[in-house]
């Protein structure tokens, strides 16, 4: 094993750290999310746990919540009052025997507007996460764009079809405004095999065309394959055309909102595509693919680790909101139904459909793990 990680040009710990790293900060907010509502909300927190299985070390605040770190960093959960497992399932017998006060203080126990909130508030926390760094980054860090503006355009490409030509400065695809070329490439990228209507300005006339964009399997600079949707153009390199731009606090802020929505739309196109098969699944990474990623992007430096963290922190948000028994989601799907018929759902029923969404849950990460490893060239 340690010789399939150094294939990737660094040894284990130079991607093992850049991971855990990653994913301890996004599930740790993922869970405070939970925690600080619940809190608010006056439900008992026994446990708050980043990782799963034998605790590592520990430590009991004086609210009496066990703060631990277990030793698969994979996931993590907090256990209020009342529940018999770390996906929140009520034990019955124990919040029957429980005191008055003690029930007051249990998660099961609680309006039902209280418990949603209470699961809503770890995916948001994800994306509050999200906004924070991205807005941090326009802010302080800033970033250099290029204008898009045609260089080049290949022969027999989407582009030379449309008609666009070398000089011409895309504005405007399928009604969204281009300010820059990663604007341009965010778009085609996803729309592979889908018509796009381009308005280019051309030495200040404004013309309207239609592009297609071709399926290209392309390598990034860390030898990572996509299959992504490509034009056939190049962008300008030189003077006034590549600009270093910085945001005022207020106007970074929207501006990491738009990027975290720009995150969520993009992967909920990708599953689409997938569902659809428009869009190959042996694209979707699991744990091994996030460290490798993680790794290569470390070695670029910290800012990039961070905007890697806020893009994961958004993945793990809205994964959770899958309405998939297990997961937030599934719960909050749950109490629609209880709001619904007035009362919950029997034990019987939802211990049944707990069983299915951990089947759901692990055939998912065992997929993503299989592509890990075909797509790393580990089975062979």
């Amino acid at each position: 094993m340690f010789e399939f990680f150094a294939g990737w040009g660094g040894s284990v710990l130079s991607y093992a750290i850049p991971f855990l790293f990653v994913l301890t900060v996004v599930i740790f907010f993922h869970e405070l999310g939970h925690f600080l509502v619940a809190r608010w909300c006056g439900v008992k927190v026994d446990a708050f746990s980043v990782g799963f299985g034998p605790e590592l070390f520990g430590w009991n605040d004086r609210h009496g919540t066990r703060w631990r770190v277990a030793a698969l960093p994979l996931g993590g959960y907090v256990r209020f009052h009342g529940d018999d497992n770390p996906a929140s399932v009520a034990d019955t017998d124990a919040i029957n025997a429980m005191s008055p006060e003690e029930r007051s203080t249990s998660f099961h126990t609680k309006p039902l507007s209280q418990r949603a909130a209470i699961v809503a508030a770890g995916p948001f926390a994800n994306f509050l996460l999200a906004i924070v760094i991205f807005a941090f980054s326009f802010s302080l860090v800033g970033h250099y764009v290029t204008l898009p503006r045609v260089d080049t355009v290949q022969a027999d490409s989407a582009a030379e079809r449309a008609g666009i030509l070398p000089g011409d400065l895309i504005i405007e695809i399928d009604g969204r405004d281009i300010e820059t070329f990663s604007d341009l490439q965010r778009i085609v990228t996803a729309s592979a095999g889908r018509t796009l209507e381009i308005h280019i300005d051309r030495a200040g006339e404004i013309i309207v065309t239609e592009a297609v964009p071709d399926l290209r399997e392309i390598e990034d600079r860390f030898g990572n394959t996509h299959k992504v949707g490509l034009l056939g153009i190049t962008r300008q390199n030189e003077g006034a055309d590549i600009q270093r731009v910085t945001y005022p606090p207020h106007i970074a802020v929207v501006k990491g909102v738009e990027e975290t929505w720009f995150v969520i739309e993009r992967t909920m196109s990708f599953i689409y595509g997938i569902v659809t098969g428009r869009d190959d699944p042996s694209q979707l990474g699991g744990p091994i693919r996030i460290a490798q990623i993680s790794g290569d992007v470390a070695q670029v430096g910290f800012a990039a680790l961070i905007n890697l963290t806020a893009i994961l922190s958004v993945s793990i948000g809205l994964l959770n909101l899958f309405p998939i028994p297990m997961l937030d989601g599934g719960h909050l799907v749950f109490y629609a139904v209880e709001a619904l018929r007035g009362k919950p759902l029997s034990e019987r029923v939802m211990d049944m459909s707990f069983r299915i969404g951990l089947a759901l849950v692990l055939m998912l990460m065992l997929f993503a793990t299989w592509n890990d490893l075909v797509n790393l060239n580990f089975l062979g």
